[in-house]
């Protein structure tokens, strides 16, 4: 159970003028965290360091028109479908659909207006905060009018869990996640070289110009083992070029909760554990961030396919610490 409260004060307007609402949610460890109904996005995290001292580790924007005109998707829901949909095409049940490209050639989370940039129905359900969109059939070259619902809860553990469901009228495609970026030294540090990362992972999927190649391949004898912690400053160099990491970890079987990944931060003792039941772990460096003005095993993985009478369902939670 969780002793969390939850507070609600206006945030601003779209550029619609649709009034945007921050809820915060607190627990009584010194642990905040705050959301907007606009894209379900995580605007603050704010935990102590070893010393008692808190910082916001969740990078963002001060105000709506930071998050309305910035493309780093920093903390929001991505959807219908996260990463990418090469030539921004699929085939499903016989059909070819065509979604809304807006990364070359390629449909990048969920298209042009995606789940990141809509206005979610927020209701304060006890210690949860319950956020509900409903997508119409055809939005962004989607079939089926999809229903989801994302929910955010702050535990006395200091974890935060979100869940996700969807349902959907037409078979579809539906494959979600929060983009939230993190710094544990705190969201205005010049880097992220102190980071000790671990990744509970055998194999990663390699990809040529961000889209898989379909391959599983053992981290093993690769900079992508993560197996025991790796500091970012000393691998950052040898990864895609020098560009850092942008990669799919595989975590092994869906719908089981597993401890997916580590960060340790032993300037500030901060640690992050993160949990999912999903199969797969997007582990991103953030290189394509630049001069933004911010606030201070042999696998397969599952059809992303959802049809009608069946709910999409996943769990991911983040829980932070000390050392």
């Amino acid at each position: 159970m969780s002793d969390c409260n939850i507070s609600k004060e206006c945030f601003g307007k779209t550029k619609e003028g649709v009034d945007i609402s921050r809820f915060t949610l607190t627990n009584s460890k010194d642990v905040t965290v705050s959301i907007i109904n606009y894209g379900c996005i995580v605007t603050n995290i704010i935990v102590p360091d070893k010393d008692g001292k808190k910082e916001d580790i969740c990078l963002g924007f001060e105000d709506m028109e930071g998050y309305e005109t910035n493309l780093p998707y920093f903390g929001a829901v991505c959807g219908r479908v996260a990463n990418r949909i090469a030539g921004g095409k699929f085939t499903l049940e016989g059909k070819e659909y065509e979604l809304a490209v807006n990364n070359g050639p390629n449909a990048l989370h969920g298209g042009l207006k995606g789940f990141d940039k809509k206005v979610w129905q927020a209701e304060m359900e006890g210690n949860k905060l319950v956020l509900k969109y409903v997508s119409a059939d055809g939005e962004e070259g989607y079939p089926g009018e999809l229903t989801t619902t994302v929910t955010y809860q702050l535990t006395e553990d200091n974890e935060l869990v979100i869940e996700y469901t969807a349902t959907t009228t037409k078979a579809t495609l539906v494959n979600l996640t929060n983009h939230s970026y993190f710094n544990l030294g705190g969201q205005g540090s010049v880097d992220i070289n102190e980071h000790l990362v671990t990744i509970n992972a055998e194999t990663y999927t390699p990809f040529i110009e961000n889209i898989p190649t379909g391959k599983i391949d053992p981290v093993e004898g690769t900079p992508y083992d993560m197996r025991t912690p790796v500091r970012l400053g000393d691998r950052l160099k040898d990864v895609n070029s020098g560009t850092g990491y942008d990669n799919n970890f595989c975590l092994g079987e869906v719908n089981k909760t597993k401890h997916a990944a580590r960060v340790v931060h032993p300037p500030s003792g901060r640690v992050l554990d993160m949990y999912t039941t999903e199969p797969g772990l997007q582990f991103y460096t953030a290189y394509y961030v630049d001069n933004l003005k911010g606030k201070g095993g042999a696998e397969q993985f599952p059809t992303t396919v959802l049809k009608p009478g069946n709910t999409y369902k996943q769990r991911t939670s983040y829980k932070f610490g000390t050392l």
